[in-house]
């Protein structure tokens, strides 16, 4: 649809966000209908745009050829086509999580329902899915996996649909992370380290905790801090390798043993490095024969 707007000369996507938000599609399907009056196109402007109707009037100059036009339009039906499926599918996933056995408490299910009662007073995203699927998530697992910063309902979903809800097949976390391809490499010869990377590995659960990795840098909870640290270390790459192996074994944590995920903020991490940075001084100057004397405030 972009496409078609630009060879008709119509930079729509320069004053508006999203030309499949609310504005975009109204100016769109007014423009399939025959109308090409930028004046009047204009007044389908959304009350939450932030250009006024003079800056979309002045992008809606231009020329209205009919080969376009019939490009545009072929594009808008491709574009409702697809919508249509993609809500199947939402449909068909909600029916499918409703199969599903319940592994959570009562009491913790009437918690969820008040919660997302009060949800339910903010509009529902373009993305996200037309139900609950946070509280469908905890009903099945037990646990609320999007308590984890950046962890949302889309990754939650994406996670127990490849891995399950039996944690027995992993005899440990460090099991776990390894069949992830998560774990440094172990490349030795001669009794000497040739590689720490880490395997290759096409598994959608890496791929979607290194995502969420990626977005907590400048996160103010403690994994964000942790992340700026191995950034500044190791770089980028195996900064964001390091923290998703940490977001895969607290993950088969809550899932194997039932535990809810507590934030502790970035003081209490940046509190718990500084005292492990003074105990491995105090140790070093030990062995050296010395002792480390706090500097008088």
């Amino acid at each position: 649809m972009q496409k078609a707007l630009t060879q008709m000369n119509l930079h729509l996507h320069n004053v508006i966000s999203d030309i499949t938000g609310v504005t975009g599609m109204a100016i769109i399907r007014n423009i399939i209908a025959g109308i090409t009056d930028p004046e009047v196109l204009a007044t389908y402007r959304d009350e939450r745009c932030r250009n006024p109707e003079e800056v979309i009037k002045a992008s809606l100059v231009g020329n209205y050829r009919e080969e376009h036009l019939f490009s545009l339009k072929q594009a808008l039906e491709l574009y409702d086509f697809y919508a249509q499926k993609i809500a199947d599918c939402d449909q068909q996933i909600q029916r499918e999580a409703n199969k599903l056995e319940t592994k959570c408490d009562p009491e913790k299910i009437n918690k969820i329902k008040k919660n997302s009662k009060t949800r339910r007073a903010k509009k529902t995203q373009k993305h996200e899915y037309p139900f609950d699927l946070t509280k469908e998530l905890t009903r099945v697992t037990g646990v609320d996996l999007t308590k984890i910063p950046s962890i949302g309902a889309s990754t939650a979903l994406t996670i127990v649909s490849e891995i399950g809800m039996d944690m027995s097949r992993w005899r440990s976390a460090k099991h776990f992370t390894s069949w992830l391809g998560l774990c440094p490499g172990n490349k030795v010869s001669g009794g000497k380290k040739l590689s720490g990377k880490t395997k290759p590995c096409a598994n959608r659960v890496s791929v979607a905790l290194r995502i969420a990795a990626n977005t907590l840098y400048r996160s103010e909870c403690a994994f964000g801090a942790f992340l700026r640290r191995m950034k500044g270390r190791l770089g980028s790459p195996k900064a964001i390798t390091a923290l998703a192996h940490k977001l895969a074994k607290l993950i088969y944590i809550m899932l194997k043993y039932g535990s809810e995920y507590v934030e502790k903020g970035v003081e209490f991490y940046e509190d718990k490095y500084r005292k492990r940075r003074e105990n491995s001084l105090r140790k070093k100057a030990k062995e050296l024969g010395y002792d480390l004397v706090p500097k008088a405030a």
